[in-house]
């Protein structure tokens, strides 16, 4: 399957975000604590450059603690500040202004030597489409500030929120890159929805995904289909498997396979699978291919 999905705005963005970075103290970019690896742009490292970073793991009461664990040591070896969250309940939103003034710790001991006590600290939120970044911003500021929505692409125009005294956001539309190098990147934000589905074929993307379930988390198929998946299976083996367990036939006994394309991915994207992380730290070191396909 090659997704590609880069909407004219976004090389707006792209623009945006470069003009803007000399506004800010710190970059704040929000990702999906599912999948760390493809729901971060590798653009951002090269526009970003050398300002303070901060790595938001959103949607970490949907992925694997275990992992997210993992992520975050990852992330702070390499002198980036992170915060696991959930933005949709307000789970650990609370610590993101310490979490930011600690990353600024030293730039806030200058600001005071030059006399500038009570400087606000402005930071950038960014990230790529549907990570749920205006719902965090809008949890962070105590107010529906940024519009948030289901599709991707709804935030727009560039807008400065006031948490408080302390703090100023500056809201970014949400970018994704050109290509993706790697089909599993394309799939992976697929899976989560960050990509829309009109794009792609769902049976196709349901056979992703249902095979790599089954390979990183069988126990949630078992849990959810009564689906235990057999060696030698392919993921339209399981898909089929699936829909006979949850009953999805259509006249002739054949087998419903767009409704349970539609349901696997509902009840993986609502975290009705349990806590599941797709991608580990592990899957960049080895260069390995983080669907685990062989």
């Amino acid at each position: 399957m090659n997704i590609q999905w880069y909407p004219g705005h976004m090389t707006k963005t792209r623009r945006m975000i470069g003009e803007n970075l000399k506004y800010v103290d710190v970059v704040a970019e929000v990702i999906d604590a599912r999948i760390p690896i493809a729901s971060r742009n590798p653009d951002l490292d090269e526009l970003v450059g050398g300002k303070p970073r901060v790595v938001i793991l959103n949607r970490a009461d949907q992925a694997d603690p275990a992992a997210s664990k993992v992520w975050g040591a990852y992330f702070r070896a390499q002198g980036i500040s992170v915060l696991e969250c959930d933005a949709r309940s307000g789970a650990g939103v609370k610590q993101f202004s310490p979490v930011m003034r600690a990353a600024l710790k030293e730039q806030i001991a200058r600001w005071k030597e030059k006399g500038q006590v009570g400087r606000p600290v402005r930071a950038m939120v960014v990230g790529i489409p549907n990570v749920g970044k205006s719902t965090f911003i809008n949890k962070v500021a105590k107010k529906k500030s940024a519009k948030a929505g289901d599709r991707p692409g709804v935030t727009r125009g560039k807008q400065w929120i006031t948490v408080d005294q302390g703090l100023e956001l500056l809201d970014t539309p949400g970018i994704l890159w050109p290509k993706f190098e790697d089909e599993t990147i394309g799939l992976h934000l697929a899976f989560t929805g960050a990509v829309r589905d009109a794009i792609m074929d769902v049976e196709t993307l349901a056979c992703h995904l249902i095979q790599l379930l089954a390979q990183r988390k069988p126990e949630s198929l078992a849990a959810r289909f009564k689906l235990v998946p057999e060696e030698g299976m392919d993921g339209w083996a399981l898909l089929e498997a699936g829909a006979r367990k949850r009953g999805f036939l259509i006249s002739g006994g054949e087998v419903d396979l767009e409704r349970m394309a539609h349901i696997l991915l509902d009840e993986f994207r609502g975290g009705k699978m349990g806590r599941i992380t797709l991608e580990l730290p592990e899957d960049l070191e080895r260069g390995a291919d983080p669907s685990g396909a062989p």
